[in-house]
C-alpha cells in the first residue's frame, strides 16, 4: 500500500520495512489481483450505453451538458528512467524525469 500511496520503489520498501523487493512485488501483485477481482464487474470496465446516458443526464442536471467526466493529471517522478528516454520525459520547469498519470472520473467517481 505504501508503494501506491507514496510512489516508492520496491527497493526503497526493502530498506524501510525490511521486506525484500521480490516479496514486496509479489504482495503488490496479489493486492492488484484482489482489487481487480472485487471491482472489475462494476467499475473496471468500459461504460455501456445505459451508463453513458445516466452520466450525461446527471452532468446536464448539474450544469455541465455533454460532460462525461473530469480529468485529473499528476506528474510522478521516474527516478530510474532509461537515459535514452530522458528527453521525452523530462519536465523543463523541474529538470526531473516524470510520467504523467491521467484519470477521468464521473460524478460518482467511476474512473
Amino acid at each position: 500500500m505504501r508503494m501506491l500511496a507514496y510512489g516508492s520503489s520496491a527497493d526503497a520498501i526493502d530498506a524501510y520495512i525490511k521486506i525484500g523487493g521480490t516479496t514486496t512485488l509479489e504482495y503488490l501483485r496479489r493486492f492488484y489481483k484482489g482489487i481487480i477481482q472485487l471491482y472489475e464487474k462494476l467499475y473496471l470496465r468500459a461504460p455501456n450505453e445505459d451508463d453513458l446516458q445516466r452520466i450525461l443526464q446527471v452532468s446536464e442536471m448539474r450544469g455541465f451538458p455533454g460532460m462525461i467526466g473530469s480529468i485529473d493529471c499528476m506528474h510522478w517522478e521516474w527516478k530510474n528512467c532509461p537515459s535514452a528516454w530522458e528527453g521525452q520525459f523530462t519536465r523543463e520547469d523541474k529538470g526531473t524525469t516524470t510520467v504523467i498519470l491521467e484519470a477521468v472520473a464521473s460524478y460518482d467517481l467511476w474512473i
